[in-house]
């Protein structure tokens, strides 16, 4: 009985020793308990929340599931049992969504983050007095890369708190905004200024086309960073420096940033000048492409639309800048009827709005375009949420990786809380996202895949510092104007 038991006992052990070295064979794979290899462990799955998918047919899933691998979203799906065993039992990090919405991050498509640090320097004055008296003067005294920094930072702890994971940027020592971009973990198409004036970073063209091109060559392949070019606009760079810009741009295959008809004085100026409205002027010395996001797009006739939607440009609204600047009220509608790619932005959050915050951003662009034609049916809360998130995307060109919750794409999204006074009852959940809820609302963020802001706290970003930094640069601009 002895022998027979020892052979039964080193027969076992041949038997595991097989098994193991048949797991080990199969890339050290060990089952788990749901029968699914753990090397096929799931890095994030976002699980239980009203799913807002913005994809083609604009699919909600109630008691939905986003399952994330690397920085790409592999499922997006109703959370059965099945997907519960195949996914739940097997995910690296699980954020419990249940009673919540889970939206794709929203895309802020036109910002001088920076700018943070003269916020409500100077309000209440015409887009022309408030760049040319006061804040070219300001940035001329202030402006530094370490100042560039600062504001960064505290720019994306406002960005992230308020569920932006995408934003286009335009200002001066851009690497440094690109640094702390990525080191925030946003997603950023950054765009290095050109003006026919000396600036804060670089003194002459040809200093921002060395900067812009040594700018290019080091973030190109980032998955994060999308490096550009930024001329600024046709009242402030030449017809010499707008070809320049864009060629260097088109060298590196680099988005082209630049603001286009955003006041009257531009559109009247352009037409004593060039002979020809702003977008007109454009086309005609070869600027307008796919590559080129232009922000306001207000002064537009139907022949600058059709322009526009020709060349695939991609235009951004920002309703709170119009809005405060009394610049006007870009035509949406109609923009969007002729098929131009049409995004959503905040402009910069100093004087011409003050905040980075793109729920509000939504509700206003809803209700600006409300009012000017005198329509309650005008630019519904859907197609707020769209210029947020997917049309957003499509103004980047970037509507393949981002800009909605489908499989394939980039995993940016945002966790909304429901459990507050103004979010219920819910009968529709696009005019709860862009009339009712706002940023205090943004519970998590992830983006890439990467969590940056989990239940309320900011994982990526010291913001206690840069508040008290901000402080410091207060101060120091403040008496910078007394001189």
């Amino acid at each position: 009985m002895r022998n027979k038991a020892t052979c039964l006992y080193l027969m076992l052990l041949v038997f595991c020793s097989g098994a193991a070295g048949q797991l080990e064979k199969n890339s050290g794979q060990k089952l788990s308990g749901s029968g699914y290899a753990e090397d096929a462990f799931w890095d994030l799955v976002v699980e239980g929340g009203t799913v807002v998918t913005m994809d083609g047919p604009r699919h909600v899933i109630e008691n939905g599931i986003v399952v994330v691998q690397g920085d790409t979203i592999v499922a997006v799906e109703p959370m059965t049992p099945a997907a519960k065993d195949k996914y739940m039992y097997t995910a690296k990090q699980i954020i419990d969504a249940k009673g919540k919405l889970i939206l794709p991050g929203f895309i802020n498509g036109h910002t001088h983050v920076p700018m943070v640090l003269m916020r409500g320097l100077i309000d209440d004055v015409t887009l022309d007095d408030w760049l040319r008296k006061y804040i070219f003067p300001a940035e001329a005294r202030n402006v530094t890369e370490d100042y560039v920094r600062w504001g960064t930072r505290l720019a994306m702890a406002e960005m992230i708190r308020s569920g932006t994971t995408t934003f286009a940027d335009m200002y001066y020592f851009e690497d440094a905004v690109a640094e702390e971009t990525k080191a925030a973990g946003l997603r950023g198409f950054l765009g290095e200024t050109w003006i026919d004036f000396p600036a804060p970073d670089n003194k002459s063209e040809a200093e921002m086309a060395a900067y812009s091109e040594k700018f290019i060559k080091k973030w190109q392949g980032d998955p994060l960073i999308h490096a550009a070019v930024a001329p600024h606009s046709i009242y402030t760079c030449s017809e010499k420096t707008l070809r320049d810009a864009a060629a260097l741009a088109r060298k590196y295959h680099a988005p082209i940033l630049i603001h286009v008809a955003e006041m009257r004085k531009e559109l009247m100026d352009s037409l004593a000048h060039n002979g020809a409205t702003p977008v007109q002027y454009l086309e005609r010395i070869s600027f307008l492409g796919p590559d080129v996001l232009a922000a306001h797009c207000i002064w537009v006739d139907y022949a600058d639309m059709k322009i526009l939607a020709d060349h695939q440009v991609g235009c951004v609204h920002n309703p709170s800048s119009n809005m405060m600047l009394a610049s006007g009220v870009a035509p949406v509608v109609d923009e969007r009827a002729a098929g131009m790619r049409v995004g959503l932005g905040t402009d910069g959050p100093a004087g011409s709005n003050n905040d980075l915050d793109m729920m509000e951003e939504m509700d206003l662009a809803a209700k600006l375009q409300k009012t000017a034609r005198v329509d309650p049916r005008a630019l519904g809360a859907k197609g707020a949420l769209e210029m947020a998130t997917i049309e957003g995307a499509r103004a980047l060109h970037m509507e393949k990786e981002i800009g909605s919750l489908e499989t394939g794409k980039k995993a940016d999204l945002v966790v909304l809380n429901l459990n507050v006074p103004n979010a219920v009852p819910m009968y529709d959940v696009y005019s709860q996202v862009v009339y009712a809820l706002k940023a205090s609302e943004v519970e998590t963020v992830v983006v890439g895949g990467k969590t940056l802001l989990k239940d309320g706290k900011l994982l990526t970003v010291d913001e206690s510092a840069a508040m008290a930094k901000a402080k410091e640069y207060g101060a120091k601009v403040q008496a910078s104007l007394k001189q």
